[in-house]
């Protein structure tokens, strides 16, 4: 059914550095292919915050007013021509990046790195933090009746997860490092386990999250000492690890000596992925990791992983409710971004409800 003709459409605005401004937008119409949406949950993620307090990331700048958010889902409200996957009244998951679909790196399959993807919130493509909203209906993904709208907005960063773990090559009787215990972090854990991982230790500077990671199925946890040597570290982990070090390190911090502490703690013949950003250049010890044959991987988001994130929590095997600490309303706003900036009240994942 349609939007009554009083509703507004209420969407969260970035208009410069630190000025977020809730405007009301005219109720987008839904072209062929796409559908209009009623929006549910939308959780705040670190970029969201870095466009809020910084104005840009690498070569995206915020030049214009831009609606944030990508981590969502919501209600089909209106079927745009020509879809057929959808009806009115499903709950959808948002995959946030629309890809061309033509070029040879969709063709492949890896559209992630199509280089003319739409992607939500990264200028100057407007994101879902809003009353209604219109996106392709082939990346809306119907949740099954046992998962709420709240588990389908956290299949954005899941499916991170997802991506990086395969990258990593996870599997049963792989042991895992992850540095960081951040939302992303936490996401990894809870892949890794479900993949088949023997044992996963996570490493963060923050002991509340240690403490939820634990409580989220690390078997260890592990606080990084400000000013400790990475090689020195490194060797706790292979002490904790049995001595060998990690088949597979997830970074997820960007830091550059995190990085270097990750290819320290990496077995020979194992693997880095990269999932943090952080500085563009980084100094590290690149002759260690081509001697002992470290792999080291970029990650950059995901492709054809929303599917297995859903079965994933549908099926029991992965629980991010958890990772839920705070929500609040879209009128909001601007008190749940200043949330997740600072961490208050040992936030994880701060949700808004619109």
């Amino acid at each position: 059914m349609a939007p009554g003709a009083s509703e507004e459409n209420i969407c969260a605005t970035l208009h410069k550095i630190d000025d977020i401004k809730l405007d009301i937008c005219p109720i987008p119409e839904p072209a062929p292919g796409q559908v209009l949406l009623k929006m549910d949950s939308v959780g705040i993620c670190g970029s969201d915050v870095h466009y809020w307090t910084h104005g840009a990331i690498g070569d995206f700048i915020v030049k214009a007013p831009m609606v944030l958010g990508h981590e969502a889902a919501g209600v089909v409200e209106k079927l745009g021509p020509n879809v057929k996957n959808l009806k009115v009244g499903d709950r959808v998951a948002i995959e946030p990046g629309v890809p061309c679909r033509m070029c040879g790196y969709c063709k492949e399959g890896t559209y992630n790195l199509c280089p003319d993807m739409q992607f939500c919130a990264t200028p100057p493509v407007h994101g879902n933090l809003a009353k209604y909203y219109v996106h392709a209906a082939d990346f809306c993904y119907k949740l099954p009746d046992n998962m709420t709208l709240e588990e389908g907005a956290l299949m954005e960063p899941l499916a991170v997860g997802v991506h990086a773990c395969q990258r990593a090559g996870v599997c049963l009787g792989k042991k895992v490092l992850i540095c960081g215990a951040g939302p992303i972090g936490l996401v990894n854990l809870l892949t890794a386990k479900a993949m088949g991982a023997s044992e996963v230790v996570i490493t963060d500077i923050m002991d509340n999250r240690l403490e939820v990671a634990k409580s989220l199925g690390a078997d260890h946890v592990y606080k990084v000492k400000m000013g400790a040597k990475a090689e020195d570290m490194a060797q706790d982990i292979k002490n904790i690890l049995g001595g060998t070090g990690a088949h597979v390190t997830i970074e997820c911090s960007g830091v550059e000596s995190s990085i270097r502490f990750g290819i320290f703690s990496t077995r020979s013949g194992g693997c880095l992925v990269l999932v943090g950003l952080g500085r563009p250049e980084v100094t590290l010890p690149i002759v260690n990791a081509a001697c002992r044959e470290v792999d080291i991987r970029g990650i950059f988001r995901y492709a054809n992983c929303y599917p297995k994130a859903i079965d994933l929590v549908a099926s029991g095997r992965v629980n991010v409710k958890p990772l839920i600490t705070h929500r609040f309303q879209l009128e909001e706003t601007v008190k749940a971004f200043e949330t997740a900036k600072t961490g208050a009240g040992g936030a994880i994942k701060v949700m808004i409800k619109c």
